[in-house]
């Protein structure tokens, strides 16, 4: 159960916080005052802390202040009107994750509740080497799983590299868990009591991703209305963990370079340079040689990122970890579907071994998710395989969405309690839509975009996310 604390002294917003945000999944804390907040923050230890700046009893940057100071790890963001912007700004350079100006656009809150519930838990909840014969459920940490002697390999590294103040590339192709090593390496560094933030650059259209980075300053461009503190500011005495960083415009490489060499950099649109000790963590899933010998990626700057390197091996070249994963996986998320599957039939597994995994680890989790949908007893057995997996690629890209979505479909989900039915139907029916558009479009993922109406970014971060594999269409 995540929690969100908000503190504000007008009832209308509290209330509008419990209705819009309260779910069996997320609770809703409510204060009306600084003294009201602060006794909640140290009794319930929230996830997330949505805090007004005026407050009658004191400053709401007197408050984040003093909260930070009981808990530096916690994500603040700011509700304010436009009298107080500059206290909005001030908060931000002290680490607040972000701030947004009343009235409020309940879309735009649940993004950033959602971005900033992602950060906390990356920040409070170290991962784990998971005991992988042991109880799991829902509300474990992320963890770190295998035995295969490539993953010893990672576990040494992290080991290594940790306590060093040194910048780490991950690479490795999507889905083999760069993000959860990147944790583990923040976790067990001596800066794992400072900040922590994280972007993932193929997410972020080219324009914007510098200002996300480096801030801008106010009319740097046009929607510029106001100043703004970039993530590598906010992880001053830190960490910036930079995601796909192969995407990078050469731009924004060249102001990456320059902060690594000296540490210093400028806003967007300012001359001023800003001092800030933080340290990078880098991952890709290209071929960053590849694309420095093709010119789309600076040499230098592939130097000073890599100065230590860790591979992480695709799933298909982890000997033995495919039944350790997928069993951890059942075990994890078994009690969340109502189901209580411990093990995998030999068929079964003879079956994902034969599957090429695409989409790796990531792939495999969200397999393991769709089986237990369908899945009886305590064994899964083959029929429970979502049809891409066992084999039936034809059938996965022919079928009809309705097929998906059918009342056996729907009720075996409320029959489990779901909270997240609408999510688990979306999910399904958009990676049978993309997988069938790609193919028509031999896997032109740019044509693919325009037949879909998104755009290509939004396209490759839903491909990554569904682990759908586009080498297969071209």
């Amino acid at each position: 159960m995540q929690r969100l604390l908000v503190i504000d002294d007008e009832a209308s917003i509290l209330k509008a916080f419990e209705r819009a945000f309260t779910t069996k999944t997320t609770e809703v804390l409510s204060a009306k005052c600084a003294a009201e907040g602060e006794a909640l923050f140290v009794q319930a230890q929230p996830d997330v802390v949505v805090l007004d700046l005026s407050l009658p009893d004191t400053n709401g940057l007197d408050l984040f202040k003093r909260l930070r100071e009981i808990d530096p790890r916690v994500p603040f963001i700011f509700i304010t009107g436009h009298g107080t912007v500059e206290s909005a700004i001030e908060a931000t350079k002290l680490g607040a994750y972000d701030y947004l100006f009343k009235p409020l656009e309940l879309d735009e809150m649940r993004a950033l509740l959602d971005k900033a519930f992602n950060l906390s838990r990356m920040v409070r909840v170290q991962p784990l080497l998971a005991d992988e014969e042991g109880p799991m459920d829902g509300a474990v940490a992320d963890a770190i799983v295998g035995r295969c002697h490539a993953m010893k390999e990672v576990y040494k590294a992290i080991g290594r590299v940790a306590s060093q103040n040194l910048t780490v590339l991950l690479l490795g192709e999507s889905g083999t868990g760069k993000e959860v090593v990147a944790q583990a390496i923040y976790h067990h560094s001596a800066r794992s009591k400072g900040p922590f933030q994280a972007i993932n650059c193929a997410a972020i259209p080219d324009a914007l991703l510098e200002s996300e980075i480096f801030g801008h300053e106010k009319g740097a461009f046009t929607d510029a209305h106001r100043q703004r503190i970039g993530k590598l500011e906010q992880a001053d005495g830190g960490t910036l963990f930079l995601d796909e960083v192969g995407d990078m415009s050469p731009m924004t490489q060249a102001k990456l370079l320059r902060v690594l060499q000296d540490q210093t950099f400028e806003r967007v649109g300012g001359n001023t340079p800003i001092q800030v000790d933080a340290r990078i963590i880098a991952a890709t899933n290209h071929d960053l040689k590849k694309l420095v010998s093709e010119g789309l990626f600076r040499s230098d700057l592939y130097f000073r990122l890599s100065v230590v390197t860790i591979h992480l091996p695709p799933l298909r070249e982890r000997e033995g970890d495919l039944k350790v994963l997928a069993e951890y996986f059942l075990r994890r998320y078994s009690k969340e579907f109502g189901k209580d599957v411990r093990t995998l039939a030999p068929e079964t597994l003879e079956i994902l071994d034969r599957y090429h995994w695409p989409g790796n680890v990531r792939e495999l989790e969200s397999v393991m998710k769709q089986s237990l949908l369908t899945a009886r007893g305590n064994v899964l057995l083959p029929d429970f395989l979502p049809p891409l997996v066992a084999g039936d690629r034809n059938a996965d890209s022919q079928s009809d969405a309705s097929g998906f979505l059918s009342q056996q479909f729907v009720a075996e989900r409320l029959e489990a309690g779901s909270d997240n039915l609408y999510a688990e139907a979306i999910a399904i029916a958009e990676r049978q839509l993309i997988t069938q558009v790609l193919a028509f479009t031999t896997g032109n993922q740019l044509k693919a975009a325009t037949i879909l109406g998104i755009s290509r970014v939004t396209l490759r971060s839903k491909i990554k996310s569904l682990g759908i594999d586009v080498s297969q269409f071209t």
